[in-house]
């Protein structure tokens, strides 16, 4: 497995060349221990501050509609999930949110939801079209699962920048444990490169500590970012949700999603990386925590409160206090307090 010493010899050569091989990947996130970690988290911290320095961007989160159409097995928003209270936002209502997050300081607005056929494309290109409109220094980003071609070409054009799409995973045998018959990480992987080829800003990720995950699908994973080169890398532990096949599955970690943000800090030196409400939820500063392992981006919600506890995703997810977006300055109190600061701009990603 090697020693910490031959251990940072790889970090060091992912630092040089942004590259490793599958076994090295393999070898370094098993062989991981406390000392290594903090060798990694202070060269990440150097990087991200040569790039963004220490702004932290902030997206307003907008989760407009809990219905979907996947049964994913960790999910809680799955269509077999009888007990989730469903709700559905009206383009009136996504108006309102980004009204209300523009005056808070917001210029990306980002709507996800799950894969509901409610919202067609026509649906959705007025929705887009209208924020595009009222709100033109701002960036629109979505988040609603795997559409065709053309429908990602109709959201361009009507305003869209960014598409985030997590490929969860990229091992198909893997893939098909943490999902239906139905879904594919072939189609999924495929709906990134169209998006790449429409000319979004695009986003992609991973969860940290699935069911059934190995070092060497996270090293499968690692490669798989560094060939699609994407915009924006959301990572998040996995946690269980109890109306969920997954209910008394493990949790994934918060140290080793804190290592893996450091390591794609390294191997993407220019990407955005958030800090996640994920972990946000299994450490009290889970998000802090995720910016001095090199990430540089928050999303607080925006949604409308009396919707924000049913958008839930896995147990526990925080959706009050410092997560939501009208407590801006307290956020921004805890930023500053470990040497970062809010800022108020679309925060466009510089990896190109």
């Amino acid at each position: 497995m090697g020693t910490d010493t031959d251990l940072k010899v790889l970090i060091d050569r992912l630092e040089q060349t942004r590259t490793l091989s599958r076994e090295e990947w393999s070898i370094l996130i098993r062989g991981r221990t406390p000392e290594l970690a903090e060798y990694l988290f202070q060269k990440a911290r150097v990087i991200r501050i040569r790039h963004y320095g220490r702004d932290i961007f902030i997206r307003g989160l907008i989760e407009f509609t809990n219905y979907c159409r996947n049964d994913c097995y960790y999910c809680g928003i799955r269509r077999s999930n009888g007990c989730a209270a469903r709700y559905r936002l009206t383009e009136k209502d996504i108006l309102a949110c980004c009204e209300s997050g523009y005056r808070l300081g917001f210029r990306t607005f980002v709507l996800q939801g799950g894969e509901d056929g409610w919202y067609t494309d026509d649906r959705m290109t007025d929705i887009i079209s209208s924020i595009h409109s009222a709100w033109p220094d701002c960036a629109i980003t979505l988040s609603i699962g795997e559409r065709s071609f053309e429908s990602y070409r109709r959201f361009a054009l009507a305003g869209a920048d960014r598409y985030l799409l997590r490929h969860e995973t990229f091992d198909e045998a893997h893939y098909r444990k943490l999902h239906p018959p139905r879904m594919s990480a072939a189609h999924r992987k495929q709906c990134l490169w169209d998006l790449k080829r429409l000319g979004y800003q695009v986003g992609t990720g991973f969860m940290v500590g699935s069911p059934y995950q190995t070092p060497e699908n996270l090293a499968d994973d690692m490669l798989f970012l560094k060939e699609l080169n994407p915009q924006m890398v959301g990572i998040g532990p996995f946690i269980p949700h109890h109306g969920t096949p997954f209910a008394g599955k493990p949790a994934g970690t918060l140290e080793l999603t804190l290592f893996l943000l450091g390591l794609i800090r390294l191997m993407l030196p220019r990407v955005l990386l958030p800090s996640t409400t994920a972990l946000g939820t299994i450490a009290p500063d889970g998000r802090e925590q995720g910016i001095l392992a090199g990430a540089n981006v928050v999303m607080p919600n925006l949604s409308p409160p009396q919707v924000r506890e049913k958008y839930l995703l896995y147990d526990n997810k925080i959706c009050t206090g410092d997560e939501a977006a009208e407590s801006l300055k307290s956020l921004n109190a805890r930023m500053k307090s470990i040497g970062y600061r809010l800022t108020i701009a679309r925060g466009d990603s510089l990896n190109i």
